[in-house]
Formats: C-alpha cells, sequence, structure tokens
C-alpha cells in the first residue's frame, strides 16, 4: 500500500465548477486530461485481487469469451487458483465499494465536494489486461472514471433507455447494438478523467497489461423506488379509519360506471396523505444514506453512554472516526431538523446545526471536537447513538488497533 492521494485545487481542470453543473453535470460527457497529474493508485493489482478473494467483498470478473457463453460472469469471493488461471487477455476484475475497505482509496471522494456528498455511491477499480472489457453498455447513474494506471480506450454511444435492446445471452446488460460516435473516441492514460451522464452509451477497452479504472458512481433512485418508499413509509402512520368516501355522491347512470366524481376523490384522499412534507424529508434522507451492504456497520457490543464519551477525554490524544463506507447527510426546514446517519434519521434542536454541519463535513473527531461536544448535553447524545450504531468508531493510538 502506497501513500494516500495527492489531490489537486480542482479535478476538473480549467473548468470551474459551475459550469460543469451548468453545462455538464447530467447534460453531456466531458474529458479532462490530467485531472490528477502523476496518480500514483495507493493499491497494486495484487491488493485488489487480494479484496476479490474476501468475503463481503463485492467482486466480479466478465470474461469476452467464456468457457460457457460470450460476456460470462463471475462473481466473487473467489479461490485464488481461479484467478490465477485466467487467460492473458480479453478479462476482467471489478471490485465493488472499495472506499468502504480502504480510506486511502476514499480519499479520491474529497475531490467531488461541488457535488452533495449524499448523491455519491462508492468508489468501484476494475483491472482488465489488454482487450479486457465489460462490453457496450449504459447506466442509469453519473459516472466519473478515472484512469488509474495502464490505457484503456473509451467509445460513447447513443442515448439509451429501457427499450433499448440487450443481448439475451448473457447475465450482463450488453447492448445489441452500439451507435459509435466518431468525435468521443478517446484514449486515457494515467491521470485521465472521464464524467459521463446518465443513460449514455459506452464502452471501454483495455489497451495495455496495466490498465486500472476507478469508477465514482452516484446513486440515482427510480421514480417506483421513491413512490414506493414513500407510500410505505407515510402509510404506516395513517389511521385505519381514514378511507375513501363519497358523501357528495350523485344518482349513478350505471350501477358498474366508476365516473369521475369517484376517481376525483381518490386524487384528493392521494394528494392529502401525501402532503406531508416531514415524512418526504424523513424518508428520503434516511433512504439517501442507507448503507450499500446491511452488514458494513460494527454496532457496540457495550453500548457507550455519554460518560463513556467523557471518560474517553482522559486518553492521550483520543481520536473517532466515521465509518469507511458511513454516509451522513442533515436537513434544516421548516417540516423539522435531522441529522441522517446510514438511514436513521435523528432529530435535532435549531441550536445544533451548526455541529451538525461540521460533523457532517468531517471524517477524524479529534480530541478538539469531541471537547466541543460534551460542552453541548443534545450533541453529545447525537454522537453517542451514533457510535452505539456503528456509524463512528475509535482509534486506539497505542497500537492503531480499530475498536469498532
Amino acid at each position: 500500500m502506497t501513500a494516500s492521494i495527492t489531490l489537486p485545487v480542482s479535478i476538473l481542470g480549467s473548468i470551474s465548477r459551475e459550469e460543469f453543473l451548468r453545462d455538464y453535470w447530467q447534460k453531456k460527457p466531458l474529458l479532462i486530461r490530467q485531472a490528477l497529474p502523476d496518480f500514483t493508485p495507493p493499491l497494486d493489482v495484487d491488493e485488489l485481487a487480494g479484496l476479490a478473494l474476501e468475503e463481503g467483498v463485492e467482486s466480479r470478473v466478465v470474461m469476452a469469451q467464456g468457457p460457457e457463453s460470450p460476456w460470462q460472469l463471475f462473481n466473487g469471493p473467489f479461490k485464488e487458483s481461479f484467478l490465477q488461471t485466467l487467460p492473458e487477455k480479453n478479462w476482467s476484475l471489478l471490485v465493488q465499494a472499495v472506499d468502504h475497505l480502504l480510506p486511502e482509496v476514499g480519499e479520491l471522494l474529497k475531490a467531488f465536494d461541488f457535488l452533495p456528498s449524499w448523491r455519491v455511491d462508492d468508489l468501484m477499480i476494475s483491472y482488465a489486461p489488454e482487450g479486457g472489457s465489460v462490453g457496450p453498455h449504459f447506466d442509469y447513474y453519473d459516472v466519473f472514471l478515472l484512469q488509474a494506471s495502464g490505457k484503456r480506450r473509451w467509445q460513447l454511444g447513443q442515448y439509451c433507455d429501457e427499450s433499448s435492446p440487450l443481448r439475451t445471452d448473457t447475465q450482463l446488460k450488453i447492448l445489441t447494438e452500439f451507435e459509435a460516435n466518431t468525435e468521443q473516441d478517446w484514449v486515457l492514460e494515467a491521470g485521465d478523467l472521464l464524467y459521463l451522464p446518465p443513460q449514455l452509451a459506452h464502452w471501454g477497452t483495455s489497451l495495455s497489461e496495466d490498465c486500472t479504472t476507478w469508477s465514482v458512481g452516484f446513486r440515482a433512485l427510480s421514480a417506483e423506488e421513491i413512490l414506493c418508499g414513500v407510500a410505505d413509509f407515510i402509510g404506516e402512520t395513517l389511521a385505519d379509519d381514514l378511507r375513501y368516501t363519497d358523501a357528495d355522491i350523485k344518482l349513478p347512470e350505471h350501477l358498474a360506471a366508476i365516473d369521475d366524481a369517484a376517481m376525483d376523490r381518490v386524487k384528493s384522499l392521494l394528494n392529502k396523505v401525501m402532503d406531508n412534507p416531514a415524512a418526504l424529508s424523513e424518508w428520503f434522507g434516511r433512504a439517501m444514506t442507507q448503507t450499500k451492504y446491511p452488514d458494513q456497520l460494527f454496532a457496540q457490543e457495550d453500548p457507550w453512554t455519554t460518560a463513556t464519551l467523557h471518560e474517553l477525554m482522559n486518553e492521550d490524544e483520543p481520536l473517532l472516526v466515521i465509518a469507511e463506507g458511513s454516509r451522513l447527510a442533515f436537513r434544516v426546514a421548516n417540516e423539522g431538523n435531522w441529522l441522517f446517519a446510514d438511514g436513521e434519521a435523528l432529530k435535532f434542536s435549531a441550536e445544533l446545526k451548526d455541529w451538525v454541519a461540521d460533523l457532517s463535513a468531517k471524517v477524524n473527531l479529534d480530541a478538539t471536537f469531541i471537547k466541543q461536544t460534551l460542552n453541548l448535553p443534545e450533541a453529545s447524545e447525537l454522537l453517542v447513538k451514533l457510535i452505539n450504531q456503528g456509524s463512528v468508531y475509535l482509534i486506539e493510538e497505542d497500537d492503531n488497533n480499530l475498536l469498532h
């Protein structure tokens, strides 16, 4: 493992943050040459392969021509013998959420501070020898593709939707038609960055033996996920006697006819129950901070209290850290104030707004921050809750062990 990542002033190069958000974000692709000059990945290919051997790590191998079918998919965790017997060319290893596993890798996410942190999903790393690819496809989310080492050719194509035809001979969602744009056909080298908006077809192919690509993906809930999620969340709070009524009913023209007035009553009922800003805010905050994997947080076996937090100050340079992969966000609004942490919603008073904002922007919670927290009883209670649910944990400085 090498040193942590050195970030430039701006990963967008000569383009301002405002210009990127106005002209490119979710609109059109952007290639930035040498976005990270002299970039040196903090892990090598052998270390990446080692992660793919571990239980609880989401990993995949894609072979352009597998032993059983084209574009064959294999899911990890893998045996070392499997990786050692892969052919010399035309395959890819992909390891998901490496930022959740290695803080050094997660450092890169700081470069994307022009976008809300709760929109970031994870950082995937892929390795491919020459010819390695996952085929022509499209995603429903934004992605930044950083070439970490070696060379990869990226061909961009048409915009796609759910009606775009896919191959039926593979588990992967590979497009049967790829309309290559000759003006958007680029070879990326180490340090180059490519942004792709949602639903744009793309095809990346390794041109070297040492091709690694870091992909920063962003969460994008579907309308179905939002509708069903909000409806279920609000539905749990509704009284059983809130029902469809028709006290204004008129004599029906036909006994089996559902008239417009009936549908207007249904719409009115739905509008009434869904017009709930507090519930909508709470559900959305929970949904966007939900952990990627259910078992990635380690709750305290012996729950802390605020007294434990006070005792911590007796240690030399106590350090609490936000757990790798933990997601924090907050909302301050007329309908309420919430700190969202890994799918949980914790209410707080207006007086705590600055403390919550400070907490949500940090990775390390040092002695100064802990001392400040102890001067605020409400903040102390919130921090203890985060520790007990595993969103924050203690680092023992003497032996550098992580105590979850």
